[in-house]
Formats: C-alpha cells, structure tokens, sequence
C-alpha cells in the first residue's frame, strides 16, 4: 500500500463469524509468535537448510550490496547527497558530496550519519526513513528513523554544519507523525498529541504549529479534522518571492481539500474538484484531474494536468490552460518543475517518453520532445533544483540493459552520461517484448515478457508472472539483476502484467477495478495467465505467481478464485481478510479503493475477493508461501498469518509461512534480510515449478 500506519490493531471491531484464528491477532502476543517461530523454522527446513539457498542468498546480497551500482543523489544546499547501504554499512549512511566529485568514476564522499553506528549508540535497531531540510541554506534538518522499519518514526532535528544533532532541537518520539518546516523557530506538526489526535486510519487528525523553545503540549491549532478522515497535514512553500502555507485536509485515498493558509490562520479553499491533485511552483497551480471537470463551460477530461496563475485563480478567474490530456494509449506518470520550464513524463502504452513545457509572459506555453529513452524503457526526468537553474536529472532503466543516469540543462542540448549501473546477468540470451490480450470483458491488457531469445513454445518453461493492480500504481520495465539471476539464467520466464487498478493508462485504468468492480483486475491477471499457456510459453503447472501488499491480495484471489491457472504462489505482506481489514492496522485508510465491509450493502461484494472468507477445505490450491513482517505497521502480520493457519487446519499441506520480524511493509530491514527473503521466495518457485506441480 502507498500509505502508512500504527503498530497495532483495533480490538474492538467486529469479528468474523466461525474465525478460529483472532488470537493471531495479537502482533506481539507470546502464544502467536510462539506459532510464528514454529512455522518459521518449517519454512526454513524446507527451502533454506541446502547449499543451494545460501548460494543464492550470497549471489542475491552482492547484487544489493554492489560498490557499482549508481548513488542518487539529492540536492540541499550547495551539496549532494545520498544514502547509501553495502556490506560495512548494512543500515546505510547518509553522505555527501560536490558535483564536480560526483562526476567522478569514484567519488569522495563525505559521511554526515552513519546509521549503524547510531543504531549501536542508540541501542535500537534504526531504519532510514528520510530527512527534510530548511530552504534556503539547508542547515537545519529533521531525520526520520523508524526503529525496525516501521512506518511510525522518531524525529530528530540535526545541524548539517556541525554534523550533529540539535541539543532540545525540534524532537518527536516514535508515531506516524507529519512535520514541515515554517521558518528556523517554528514547524507544522501532526502527531499522536494523545487520545482522539489520530484518525481512524491512523494518521495525525490535527495539525498545529509548534514554536521552537516550548514543549509540544504549548503548540497551537492550525486545523482540525474529523475521526472518519484519512489525514490532516500544513506545510509551508519555502520557495523564495513565493512563501505560502497551505493546509490539507485528505478526506480519503482519493479526495482532499486544500486551503491556502493566511498570515492571520485564515484559511481559503482551493476551488477545485475534491478528487483533483494540486500544486503551486512559483506563479502557477497546476491541476491534476482524475474526473471530468467542467468550469465556465469548457470541460476537461480525467486525466488531464492544467495550469492557472496562482493568485488569478484565487482571485477567482478561471483562465485555464490544458498541459496534458490523456489519449487512448498515453497517461501522465508525472511531472517536475525546473526553474523556468515543466518536465512532463509520459506513458505510451506503458513506454516512457518526455515533453518540456516553457510558459512565456502571455500565458502560453510551448512544447518540445526531451531526447529520453529506448523503447520498453522507463524514463523519469527530474529537476535537480528548480529554485536555481533548468537542469535535470534523466534516469533510465529497461529489463535488459543496466540503469543510466544522465545530467541535463533544459535548452542546452542533450544530458551527459554521469553514471551506469553493472550488469548482473548477460542479456544477449534473452529479448524483452510486450503483448496484449483481450480480458474477459473485451479490455485490452498488456504485458511485458522476458526470455531467452531461442524460446521454445512447448509449455515447458517455468514462468513467473507478476502483477499489482491497485492504487494507480503503474508496473513499468526495469532492471532487475535478482531477477535476472535468480530466475532468467536458470531457465525461467519472467512476465509483468499491466492489469486493471494499476495507473498504467491513467485514472480510467485504476478506476475500471475499484470496488464493485475489483474483479476486473484479477479476470485480468488470469487472462495473461491463460494467454501464456496459450501462446505456449509456458503450462499450468510450471506456471507461478508473485505478488505482494495489494498485489499479495491479488495472490489470494488467485489461490482461492482461479488455483487451476497456477503451480505455485507467493503471497507478500498481503491483504487477505477483507471482513476485518479496516480494523487491522491501517486498513481503514482504504476504504476508498476497496469499500467498508461494516457496511452490508458493499460487503455483498467485497466478499467475492475476500481470499480468507472463501476459502474452502477440498479445493485444489496450488503450493502457496505467505511471506510477512512482525514489524509491518501499514498492513500488518496478522492476515497472512491468519490464512496460513486457516489453510493448515482445512488439511493443506503444501502451505508455507515465513515471518520476519524487522522490515516493516517492506519485508526487510536492510539488503541482508532482502537477500534471505529473495533467496526463500525464488527457491520455494524452484521447487514447485523445476519440475512441474506435484
């Protein structure tokens, strides 16, 4: 999921009928981990006690840990830095560097916090979750650590001159908080001020403005939300000329309210459609349209990026200029500033390609194509500091050739190559194409395949299939070495599916498989499936199937919905109890991509892709392993554990459950946990489908 979390469950929701296993529930309970660690140790006797799973973990650990691969940097101040993780530093330091030493083949770097030796001093096991930096010198910064990788993290203000944190500095303990910079001695802060101050969803209800110098308790009200929200959040627009505060109250995942905050706590609304994203650089607002919107009667479609003058259009003139709209194949993946233009980066049936957009003093705006990337490529061009120059950051990486980043200024000719990535596996076996297949309602759906270029179409090859579908997250074309070794060079397919919910076309494409209509993902996810077979690529048994957080809810429904497609399955840090999952953890904060359950109007039909209400003794399920994190704040341990106890006491043998405790929704704490959960997961896939189901 895109969002985050608390730690614990609500235990006074309702519980399913005839459900055995709530006791799971308890996250830290003795009697639940006591079954945890029992079914650990299972999982590890069967696919992690051989010389083949540690060479494999080894080979997969110095893909993550590689001295090659490329450090992104970011911009703050006159520096660049990066966060970077290897073998000496398995929890990473944040660095930095100039530019002209960034250019380098090997850079010097220069460590600013060494999160290891933190974590040591500290005794806690911290995981990096960030650092916000105030404009324009960029001195002060406030550090995020999540200790174990939780969403809930300790901030801490820190001096980037003196390297060290800020003795009574801005400091908060560990919650799911919001903070922003407003100026040296003050910032917006939401966090958990106590009782009532949090959402149903988990996140800050309120938002205040705590003045350096006096204790939390004396921070006063900036706005205040309701229990049913999602969020409330204030930030600042540091940008010099151009200093605004605005508040946003965030009513679900998909609809919010913005107001433009005045210097006397006032507040005005952004006129603009409630499920519309909106942004202010400078002079402009761009509008980001998820629905039709009609204004003075021209009407612009979903999907489309408009522009206004900021402070016509709060003055009230609607003069509205359209920057993107969405045709049958393209869709706006994103979009950045750079001083005096606007990077546009787009999708063509799920390719990357750019467009640069130059407003001129009328309000007109011209259009030009940015040189980008390779076809069945993504590409993603960034500002590098849009308060200072046009230059830009291009990042460019496909299935079969390593990423490449390149340094660029707008209207000075092409990026320049700075760095490449390794290869980790040798590509000139293999070839990377895309399909498409009609679904079961007649939708085209596409797919990217990669294989060996002397592919025989003889049903024999073990395939894995990969999918999402949900949040309009788009799965586009990358490099992976894991992957590549651990799957292509040992004679598998690869396959990614671009099916219904992601965002690969646009919000048309997320809102065709939104509740009511969820099904139309996974009728999208098996007509690949069956394409596969179809095409010859592949067999039902040497078929698998991976999916994780939304997409492990995927891998439910296809375990439960349509086993006879697959061999195998693995379920990561999944969805799976939809009766109960907006009392789980941070479940209710996707009531708006699934539907309230306690409602029996739309639990008619969220029911249909529950995987734990439909499950069934008798059936023939494919091999299945369910991986999970005690740590997992966002989603939470508790629905994978409670499927896999399910399916064991219905009779199912071939049922394995892996928890880790550290990682939160990511599974894993740093590249070594990483390395052991890619190890497990490609050699359960091996097991089951070296040799066909059995």
């Amino acid at each position: 999921m895109p969002t985050a979390a608390t730690t614990t469950t609500n235990p006074t929701g309702p519980a399913t009928v005839d459900d055995d296993w709530l006791w799971l529930e308890d996250i830290h309970g003795t009697k639940p981990l006591e079954w945890v660690d029992a079914q650990n140790a299972r999982t590890r006797a069967a696919f992690a006690a051989t010389p083949e799973f540690e060479a494999a973990r080894q080979a997969v650990l110095g893909i993550l840990e590689s001295d090659a691969r490329i450090p992104g940097v970011e911009k703050i101040g006159e520096r660049y830095y990066n966060f970077w993780k290897d073998k000496e530093h398995p929890r990473g330091v944040w660095r930095r560097t100039t530019l002209a030493e960034y250019r380098k083949a090997q850079p010097r770097w220069e460590t600013v916090i060494d999160v290891d030796a933190l974590g040591k001093a500290d005794n806690e096991s911290w995981v990096w979750h960030g650092a916000q930096c105030l404009r324009p010198d960029s001195r002060r910064c406030l550090v995020s650590l999540s200790p174990g990788g939780t969403d809930a993290v300790v901030i801490r203000e820190f001096d980037l001159h003196d390297k060290a944190f800020v003795k009574d500095g801005f400091q908060l303990p560990a919650a799911k908080s919001q903070i922003a910079w407003v100026d040296h001695d003050h910032v917006f802060v939401g966090t958990d001020f106590g009782p009532g101050s949090m959402t149903r969803s988990s996140y800050p209800r309120i938002a205040k403005l705590w003045q350096r110098g006096t204790p939390l308790t004396a921070a006063t009200l900036v706005y205040e939300g309701s229990d049913e929200d999602l969020a409330v959040s204030a930030v600042r627009d540091l940008t010099p000329g151009f200093e605004r505060e605005f508040v946003t109250r965030t009513i679900d995942f998909y609809t919010s309210q913005t107001f433009l905050r005045g210097k006397d706590g006032t507040l005005a609304r952004l006129d603009i459609p409630l499920d519309a994203n909106a942004d202010a650089h400078r002079e402009w607002l761009t509008i980001q349209l998820r629905d039709a919107w009609t204004v003075n009667g021209t009407t612009y479609p979903s999907g489309a990026l408009l522009a206004a003058r900021f402070d016509d259009f709060m003055a009230g003139k609607r003069e509205l200029v359209v920057l993107f709209a969405p045709t049958a194949t393209t869709s706006l993946a994103n979009y950045s500033w750079t001083r005096h233009h606007l990077i546009l980066n787009l999708l063509d049936n799920v390719a990357s390609r750019q467009e640069v957009l130059t407003p001129n003093a009328h309000g007109d705006w011209q259009r030009a194509p940015l040189a980008g990337a390779p076809p069945l490529s993504t590409a993603t061009a960034t500002a590098v500091d849009p308060d200072d120059d046009d230059s830009y950051f291009l990042h460019v990486t496909n299935f079969l050739e390593p990423d490449t980043l390149s340094l660029g200024t707008l209207g000075r000719g092409t990026a320049q190559l700075l760095k490449r990535a390794p290869a980790f596996f040798d590509a000139d076996a293999y070839q990377a194409q895309q399909f498409f297949v009609t679904s079961k309602d007649g939708t085209r759906v596409p797919y990217f395949q990669l294989a060996r270029k002397a592919l025989k179409l003889d049903g024999s090859n073990p395939t894995l299939l990969y999918g999402y579908g949900g949040f309009e997250v788009s799965l586009q074309p990358r490099y992976n070495g894991v992957v590549g070794q651990q799957w292509l060079d040992k004679g598998g397919v690869y396959v990614l599916a671009n099916i219904r919910g992601g965002g690969e076309y646009g919000p048309r494409w997320h809102q065709a498989a939104l509740k009511a209509n969820r099904l139309r993902a996974y009728e999208d996810f098996v007509a690949v499936a069956d394409d596969l077979v179809r095409r010859g690529v592949t067999s039902r048994a040497r078929l698998g199937a991976m999916g994780g957080s939304n997409g492990g809810l995927l891998m439910g429904n296809m375990l439960t919905l349509d086993p006879q497609h697959f061999g195998a399955i693995v379920c990561q840090v999944p969805l799976l109890d939809m009766k109960r999952y907006t009392h789980l953890s941070a479940g209710a904060s996707w009531i708006a991509e699934y539907g309230d359950p306690d409602k029996p109007e739309e639990w008619n039909w969220i029911r249909t892709f529950s995987p734990y209400q439909n499950l069934r003794p008798g059936q023939d399920y494919p091999p299945v392993l369910f991986y999970t994190a005690t740590s997992d704040d966002r989603v939470g341990p508790v629905q994978a554990r409670k499927m896999a106890a399910r399916m064991e006491d219905m009779g199912y043998a071939k049922v394995w459950f892996y928890e880790n405790r550290e990682g939160g929704h990511g599974a894993a704490a740093d590249a070594r946990q990483s390395a052991s959960m890619w190890a497990l997961s490609y050699g359960f896939l091996w097991q089951q489908l070296g040799g066909g189901r059995h």
